[in-house]
């Protein structure tokens, strides 16, 4: 499906980057059937590598190893995660963002990423997204606390 997965390996992957739905009240399943669903509508090309559920249900849209339409020219370097919500404030759910830290650990340790490596969508296209960490960024430097990041290799020389 040329619409959301374009079946083109990822160059290697340099950072994560944290979405959120902005479609207030739709499950992790529901995001999944409207990516795979534009290869019929044809109206836009979309996607994420993974979709989490206000429920925390995670689901894998796009291989880790493959692009997903997410983030503009860093579609070839990063993993993107959409996360649902349940209001237009975008705040996630507790399971929705307990599975977020999960998924993001997950991540860091599979690829040795630093805290750097770890964005807003904001961050990369200045998109007000995701909507909560966006207007709340000490709530997205306390998001960013969660984690134990791999060695900077920089420490190493």
């Amino acid at each position: 499906n040329e619409y959301s997965r374009p079946g083109i390996a990822l160059e290697q992957v340099n950072g994560v980057v944290v979405h959120y739905t902005g479609n207030p009240g739709t499950t992790a399943e529901q995001n999944r059937s409207y990516f795979n669903n534009l290869a019929q509508t044809h109206e836009t090309y979309a996607s994420s590598n993974f979709v989490i559920g206000m429920d925390g249900t995670i689901i894998l849209c796009v291989p880790m190893d493959e692009v997903a339409y997410c983030t503009g020219e860093r579609n070839y370097d990063t993993l993107s995660i959409e996360v649902c919500h349940p209001d237009d404030t975008g705040e996630f759910t507790q399971e929705a963002y307990d599975a977020l830290v999960r998924l993001v650990q997950f991540l860091i340790d599979h690829y040795q990423l630093q805290r750097e490596d770890i964005l807003r969508h904001y961050d990369v296209m200045g998109k007000e997204c995701p909507r909560w960490f966006v207007e709340h960024p000490e709530d997205w430097q306390a998001f960013l606390d969660e984690f134990t990041y791999a060695p900077d290799p920089e420490d190493a020389a």
